[in-house]
């Protein structure tokens, strides 16, 4: 079974409640439809102002029966959220009454849903920007206790099974932070192992990923790698994860083997961390070319609550699956 599919089926088992904020956008339209009539979630909450949302489903030939429009400025949770809001943002100047007209932002609504706990994962960026999505994220879901930074990792499921977990492997941070600190990195390895544990549902083996293995180079770019496997090892002792390995040693055994001699990782890996954003970025889309791997994602991670971020130029069933796996985060194995 494939990546999509077992996160629809888990979806469907877990039965979370999801918000779409972006309740006009008819791409996402489209795939509440979808995740209603196949069950995926529990409730598929629509933000919106209802007649906008009614007008915008007419056109699109969407049923929206089964699914619920919130319109913000109409809604009974108006005064409870704007109040937390206010409670969040005061220390930057956000009065109460600006809160309650900040807070009917869509966005910033079903960032506040999730927060609160009236929906358990959210998914936007069909038509708002990346930086919008992770605004509202940060500065009101914000990130989970202990952790300081958010990043994302990519689901890649090759077609040699032989790799990672039955051809499944996380690959992290390929789209946020362009030049992790020591301390960042450790937080990046640390969030996609638990990624590979609610994506992947195996134990993740987590290698660190540099141009040096065990100190056969020196330089502060391997200097930064084996700190942030200190630092990941202090925060939990109990992940599998070494460093630092290059490609090879992380990922074929008799490669690992000569260069990290009694590693627990060389040769094993499902859960790769690069060292920066151009490694990142540039090792992900090689494998999905010239390997034709399916590249799932970004999932961002490390934040309270699951949501994901979309591209605007996603399909109905980018949504979709998407969707499905964000309503996964969180539930591990």
């Amino acid at each position: 079974m494939g990546f999509t599919e077992r996160m629809k089926e888990k979806a469907k088992t877990l039965q979370r409640a999801l918000v779409l904020p972006e309740g006009t956008e008819p791409r996402t339209l489209q795939a509440a439809r979808i995740l209603v009539d196949e069950n995926l979630a529990g409730t598929v909450y629509l933000i919106g102002r209802q007649k906008a949302v009614s007008e915008a489903a007419r056109a699109e030939g969407v049923d929206l029966s089964g699914i619920q429009v919130v319109d913000p400025q109409d809604s009974d949770q108006l005064s409870r959220y704007a109040e937390e809001y206010h409670q969040l943002r005061r220390h930057k100047g956000v009065t109460a009454e600006s809160a309650r007209s900040e807070i009917v932002d869509p966005l910033k609504w079903a960032a506040m849903m999730s927060r609160l706990g009236d929906a358990d994962a959210m998914v936007a960026g069909a038509e708002s920007a990346t930086a919008a999505v992770l605004l509202a994220s940060f500065t009101i879901i914000k990130t989970s206790p202990g952790v300081k930074f958010a990043s994302s990792c990519f689901v890649m499921q090759m077609p040699d099974s032989a790799w990672g977990a039955d051809g499944h492997m996380i690959f992290s941070d390929c789209a946020t932070i362009p030049d992790p600190t020591a301390e960042q990195l450790s937080e990046i390895a640390i969030a996609a192992a638990d990624s590979c544990k609610s994506f992947l549902e195996v134990e993740p083996i987590v290698a660190l990923l540099s141009f040096s293995t065990r100190g056969s180079a020196q330089h502060p770019d391997v200097d930064k790698v084996t700190e942030a496997l200190k630092m990941a090892r202090e925060k939990r002792p109990e992940l599998n994860i070494d460093g630092e390995l290059q490609a090879d040693a992380a990922l074929v055994e008799s490669v690992g083997q000569k260069k990290a001699p009694g590693s627990k990782v060389a040769g094993r890996a499902n859960v790769l961390v690069f060292p920066d954003l151009n490694s990142g970025n540039i090792g992900y889309k090689l494998v999905q070319r010239l390997a034709k791997a399916e590249a799932y994602g970004p999932f961002l991670q490390g934040f309270a609550k699951p949501v994901s971020d979309l591209s605007r130029g996603c399909s109905v069933q980018d949504i979709v699956n998407t969707s499905a796996a964000t309503l996964c985060q969180g539930a591990d194995a």
